[in-house]
């Protein structure tokens, strides 16, 4: 039997764009947010950023947490405020490829989605899974 869209676990895609960014990720195993989607436990999100094969997909996170604005520090409030970021998104786990996968080598190689059109892109359970299997794959 399908599953209705209520009950798939939609993926998504975040770019990283800065190398201080992503350094900040995976330190504190949040991204910080300006796009809203339907974020929920258990959701799987790649990470995407320029590296020198192209757009790549860098590792991935499991959502645990979404906390929006007014549920954070206030000291974490004005640095989303700061940046125009509306929450911030807590993984476990969050793994980083060793060897990252290029997005023009994966199932997405013709998606009319490219670069920054990416960021916030929602992903089928099977797209996620197919992504995952080939990004693993080129590791070994």
């Amino acid at each position: 039997m399908a599953m209705s869209q209520d009950e798939e676990n939609f993926g998504y895609i975040l770019r990283i764009s800065t190398d201080e960014w992503l350094k900040q990720v995976y330190d504190r195993k949040k991204y910080y947010s300006g796009v809203m989607r339907q974020w929920k436990r258990g959701n799987v999100i790649l990470l995407a950023k320029k590296t020198d094969a192209g757009d790549s997909f860098i590792g991935y996170g499991v959502i645990d947490k979404v906390e929006m604005l007014w549920e954070m520090s206030p000291e974490d409030e004005a640095y989303c405020k700061e940046h125009g970021w509306k929450c911030a998104i807590s993984f476990q786990p969050l793994i980083r490829f060793e060897k990252p996968y290029p997005i023009r080598e994966s199932i997405l190689a013709d998606d009319p989605r490219k670069g920054r059109l990416l960021h916030g892109a929602r992903l089928t359970e099977d797209q996620v899974d197919a992504i995952l299997e080939a990004a693993e794959d080129q590791q070994s």
